[in-house]
């Protein structure tokens, strides 16, 4: 059990590290063109291929949908925000569930270790380190597991929440620019041409 929730976590955590840096290049170049007063068009078609960024695909979908009334745009943003902030925190729970249930499993097999040294103890009638060592060396080894499963799981989870946190929050203060774009731009369809 211990070993499955290792290589969950290790897998989480190299998929989790390679998204965010992606996340981070994409939404820079994206942000970039954006600042640069780009089209609309222009900035979906980029925005198109930059899958990962929360930012463009938060443009993407709400452009997609070609809003145009203030509410309609406000309740648009809103909905993909959240979506968007969902995805980032998305396998989190299982390195957080990991982090904290892997000690109690590594201690649970630590009791198990010690009751069958003293079953050994018993069985014996003496507590000779022969006798014992084989229950306290059990011990030692799940606790050692539960502890090499539990301390990767909870730096990355708190490592990438924190980065998930400061994504979420430049993605809400960028849905607020967008906001503006699009109430700006409401006079332009998706095609660029004036209605």
């Amino acid at each position: 059990i211990l070993l499955f929730f290792s290589v969950i976590s290790w897998a989480i955590i190299l998929f989790k590290w390679r998204y965010f840096t992606k996340a981070r290049k994409e939404t820079t170049r994206f942000l970039r063109l954006f600042h640069d007063g780009r089209e609309g068009p222009v900035l979906f078609q980029a925005s198109r291929t930059m899958l990962v960024s929360p930012m463009a695909r938060l443009f993407t979908s709400v452009y997609s949908e070609g809003r145009r009334d203030r509410e309609e745009i406000k309740r648009a943003l809103r909905r993909y925000t959240a979506l968007e902030s969902a995805r980032l925190e998305r396998y989190l729970n299982f390195l957080a569930t990991t982090g904290s249930t892997t000690p109690f499993i590594g201690l649970f097999g630590t009791v198990w270790g010690i009751m069958n040294s003293f079953r050994g103890i018993g069985a014996a009638g003496s507590a000779s380190l022969a006798v014992v060592a084989p229950g306290i060396a059990e011990a030692l080894i799940a606790t050692a597991m539960g502890l090499v499963a539990a301390i990767p799981a909870v730096i990355g989870y708190n490592y990438f929440l924190s980065l998930a946190r400061r994504m979420i929050i430049e993605m809400e203060d960028f849905a607020e620019e967008l906001r503006d774009y699009f109430l700006k731009n409401s006079d332009t369809d998706l095609n660029g041409t004036d209605n």
